[in-house]
């Protein structure tokens, strides 16, 4: 076994990976105790030396990550990931470079990658993401047409919800997320107008449950695919693996 392979069984020990996810959470609880004032004054320079020693180790594991995979290592998006993350925590904090002080706590997100549930969650997300661009283009369309029939239907009677297009597409966007639509709207409007109901309910079913439960749907099936080909990467690296100990075994069978 060489060097390199060493430094790859080493990273990826399930007793290293843990280690490193305490290391993140740590830091992550380290950079809200910056934000206090109190705490600085008294302990901020340890504070500053246990972010600074974080930081080292992380960076030790991406290096040794650099080591054990070499060109590989930037075949995996979430290698590029948490390179990027600390990386920011490198880069000089002064002058015009100062908000970047600010987005060091995206270390935190450095757990995302660390965690295979977490990666599946996230990975299922951008999966689902082209199937969410039609889902948002009907949502769109659909808005588009109730606003201007809202507009119509109840901008000269009710101009303060629906005098304008945009105005009417906000107030059917706090409808459709059931934040105090009976109260503050729809009650109000039927006072004026009392078959209103016939064009809200509709509204609700459509957008709140077929839509909104079409988008969970999308988000939930591109997770098991998403899970599905992490099995498979994982079966594909231990059949090499017993493969490769097999062709181990042939060679000293052979001598």
């Amino acid at each position: 076994m060489t060097l390199r392979d060493k430094a790859a069984r080493f990273v990826e020990n399930q007793t290293i990976t843990n280690v490193i996810l305490g290391v993140i959470l740590f830091n992550a609880g380290l950079m809200g105790l910056e934000t206090s004032d109190s705490v600085m004054a008294e302990v901020g320079g340890l504070v500053h030396f246990l972010d600074a020693v974080c930081l080292a180790i992380f960076i030790a594991e991406l290096g040794l990550k650099l080591f054990a995979y070499g060109g590989r290592f930037f075949a995996s998006g979430w290698n590029v990931f948490d390179m990027v993350v600390v990386g920011i925590a490198l880069a000089p904090a002064t002058g015009g470079l100062s908000v970047l002080r600010a987005l060091r706590v995206m270390r935190v997100l450095r757990v995302i990658s660390i965690s295979a549930p977490l990666r599946r969650v996230v990975e299922g997300f951008v999966r689902s993401l082209p199937g969410m661009a039609s889902v948002f283009l009907l949502m769109g369309i659909i808005f588009y047409i109730a606003a201007v029939m809202a507009t119509q239907l109840y901008g000269e009677t009710v101009p303060e919800r629906f005098g304008t297009l945009a105005g009417a597409a906000l107030t059917l966007f706090q409808v459709m997320t059931l934040e105090g639509w009976a109260d503050a709207v729809l009650r109000p409007v039927m006072e004026i107008h009392p078959t209103a109901w016939l064009f809200f309910i509709p509204f609700i079913l459509v957008t709140t449950f077929a839509i909104v439960n079409l988008l969970v749907g999308l988000v939930v099936n591109s997770m098991q695919e998403a899970a599905e080909a992490e099995k498979e990467v994982a079966e594909s690296k231990f059949e090499a693996e017993v493969l490769k100990r097999l062709a181990v075994i042939e060679a000293r069978l052979a001598k």
